[in-house]
């Protein structure tokens, strides 16, 4: 015999559908997430082209004004996928150096978190760029600009702990180290401008293994 507290399918189905009806509106914060999610979606368009909030607000099917309700403005709804961006970025940058003993192994799992990154978010590689932020308040531009810089000092200290390790990198000057550390930021880059331009064909994962070898050897 069922179990009572077993509920079957159909009564689960039924109950979600109950509550769909009695819970019209989003739960606080469902909507914002929403907002940024459609918005990350609608940024992949391998076109390029300028998001508006009226086609924003047709893909939700809420108006402009539905959306200024949860955002005080367009440039605020950028930032709240930069802040996701830079969250999610961080938190793995964490986990990988807390990981790794290694500065070169610190610096080689930081490499390809970025490029796995990107790949796995077409429209938020376009923010990453600058493309998308082209043509909105330039303070978004200056604050993807500090998330690279964060980015690029992280490699940084990943090189510098290698240096403290023995082997060549012993060798390696802290001059070098800032010049290294820079070039595999360009590297993330263009790889990252190449992937954008091929309307997300082209992965920026493709042949890494070979290219973070070369780049990381002394």
């Amino acid at each position: 015999m069922r179990d009572s507290l077993d509920p079957t399918a159909s009564e689960i189905e039924a109950t979600a559908a109950e509550e769909a009806k009695t819970r019209k509106r989003p739960r606080p914060g469902e909507r914002r997430l929403q907002i940024l999610q459609v918005l990350a979606e609608m940024l992949q368009n391998p076109k390029g082209e300028r998001v508006t909030t009226a086609a924003l607000a047709a893909k939700i099917q809420v108006s402009e004004a539905a959306l200024y309700r949860h955002f005080a403005s367009k440039a605020q709804m950028f930032e709240g996928l930069i802040s996701f961006i830079e969250q999610t970025v961080f938190g793995l940058i964490n986990q990988i150096n807390q990981k790794e003993e290694s500065g070169l192994a610190q610096a080689r799992g930081i490499l390809q978190m970025l490029l796995f990154f990107a790949e796995k978010n077409p429209g938020m590689t376009r923010v990453l760029l600058g493309d998308a932020l082209l043509q909105e308040d330039d303070r978004l531009q200056e604050r993807i600009t500090q998330v690279l810089d964060r980015v690029e000092a992280s490699l940084k200290q990943a090189l510098r702990i290698a240096q403290t390790q023995g082997g060549t990198w012993a060798n390696v000057s802290q001059d070098e180290v800032s010049i290294r550390a820079a070039m595999l930021m360009s590297y993330v880059l263009g790889r990252w401008h190449r992937f954008a331009r091929s309307g997300f064909k082209k992965l920026p994962t493709e042949a890494s293994d070979i290219s973070l070898r070369i780049l990381l050897s002394e």
